[in-house]
């Protein structure tokens, strides 16, 4: 299964003219969650559920099929489900986060995939997998726009640091949770592995918790009451008030609306990521036709190893001088993830130059992934309005699932068709790289924000 991770700031690089995004003041009679408490938390859970997400998943198609003997086509449809509903939930769930706030989100979501995980612990049959499948799509839609919002909150100082220390953990995760899962199921089988990985989830519940007054990126609100009015977008402010005189649960569904809204108004934002959503399939797409190359499983683990490792490696990079705000960032980003397509093409039959071509290509698709995460966190947080992060974050996921699912289907198709398709596909995959990163260009920022107070 495909999770999407798993994504310094100065006010305003030339290039590019986007503005910082503020961090929400501290509502009154609360002292406010300092940053580093905000980015060591969201890190640790971040490592945390990887860890056990990474140890279940890694062996989770082997149990379904061999141990209760799910038909292949069962188990690859019930998946795709689980893939297809997280990205569909992607853009609303993104403005629910901006509503509810997003260590709330964060929290209900680890609560819904720690339910997921015990679930297939126990589960004997097609609907309680597909029961569980669908939980594990809801919590996802909710923890990445939670977490990456939080980091969004914290000073332009630090954020990029944050979000770099994000990633890494995300990547030890993919790194060193297959192995600890295996030893898992050897000690005590599939229910010791499950339990284990819901105990993960159920972490990071409680470290979320301890993040309820670090509200993320300032809403419109929070900024029109303890900034200067002159520096907010007022449009968003009135779409995001709750009205009077109705239930507490009708306003919050006008407000995800609103944020809905927004944001498909928002034609430069939405240009963008139409352009931008072939990375996700670029990036992620590396994880089915390495194995279709007729790759042993061995030499598999070391490609995903090495483009984990190479993911965050690059972090520190992204992180120093701005970088994950400028253009040839995410171009850079496409253009090495086109060139380790290429190179999957010219895999020699066997010997030592197999395994070299293969690590190139692995280091080209970890730079791929480490670079335009980096970059397209920054763009989201720099462009969108106070409050609206969640909203923003979810419209650039949904489109880039809708071409990730529709890419899969194609490529799969021709390599179905042999050699010769194979090929095709992945030239194909490395023209879509090329071409994505010739169109993409990133939008400027509708509001100035007030200066983070410190």
């Amino acid at each position: 299964m495909t999770s999407p991770r798993t994504e310094s700031a100065s006010p305003g690089h030339p290039s590019t003219g986007l503005a910082a995004t503020s961090r929400a003041p501290a509502p009154q009679g609360r002292r406010a969650v300092p940053d580093r408490r905000v980015i060591a938390i969201v890190v640790g859970t971040n490592l945390a559920i990887s860890l056990g997400y990474y140890a279940m998943v890694a062996h989770l198609v082997a149990h379904l099929h061999r141990d209760l003997g799910m038909l292949a086509g069962t188990v690859t449809a019930v998946l795709g489900v689980r893939v297809a509903v997280q990205y569909m939930l992607f853009l609303p769930v993104g403005a629910l986060t901006d509503v509810i706030g997003p260590a709330r989100a964060g929290a209900l979501a680890c609560a819904l995939r720690m339910a997921a995980f015990a679930l297939l612990g126990v589960t004997g049959g097609v609907g309680e997998l597909l029961c569980a499948a669908v939980l594990m799509a809801v919590g996802g839609a909710l923890f990445h726009p939670a977490a990456q919002s939080l980091l969004a909150g914290v000073a332009p100082a630090r954020r990029s640091r944050g979000f770099a220390a994000y990633l890494i953990s995300g990547e030890l995760g993919a790194v060193v949770g297959p192995p600890v899962g295996l030893l898992l199921l050897l000690a005590g089988g599939f229910g010791l592995l499950s339990a284990v990985t819901a105990g993960a989830w159920a972490v990071g519940v409680v470290l979320f918790t301890l993040l309820r007054r670090a509200p993320g990126p300032a809403s419109p609100t929070d900024t029109a009451s303890h900034g200067d009015a002159s520096h907010v977008d007022m449009e968003a402010v009135a779409e995001a008030a709750p009205p009077t005189g109705t239930g507490a649960a009708r306003p919050d569904v006008r407000r995800i609306v609103a944020g809905v809204s927004a944001v498909l108004r928002d034609r430069g934002f939405l240009l963008f990521a139409l352009a931008a959503a072939p990375i996700t399939l670029l990036t992620s797409q590396v994880a089915t036709v390495v194995p279709l190359r007729g790759v042993d499983a061995g030499t598999t683990t070391l490609f995903f190893s090495v483009v984990a490792v190479t993911t965050a490696a690059i972090q520190p990079w992204c992180a120093a001088a701005g970088r994950g705000e400028r253009p040839w960032l995410l171009r850079s980003g496409l253009l090495c993830a086109g060139g380790g397509y290429l190179m999957l093409i010219a895999i020699p039959p066997a010997g030592a130059g197999r395994i070299t071509v293969l690590v190139v290509a692995a280091v080209l698709h970890g730079l791929a992934s480490g670079l335009t995460q980096a970059a397209l966190f920054q763009t989201v947080t720099r462009c969108a309005p106070s409050g609206r992060f969640g909203a923003y974050s979810g419209l650039l996921n949904f489109l880039s699932g809708v071409v990730a699912l529709a890419g899969s289907f194609a490529a799969g198709a021709l390599f179905d068709a042999g050699n010769r398709g194979a090929a095709t596909a992945l030239a194909g995959l490395g023209l879509v790289a090329v071409v994505t990163a010739a169109a993409v260009r990133l939008p400027h920022s509708r509001v100035t924000r007030a200066p983070s107070p410190r």
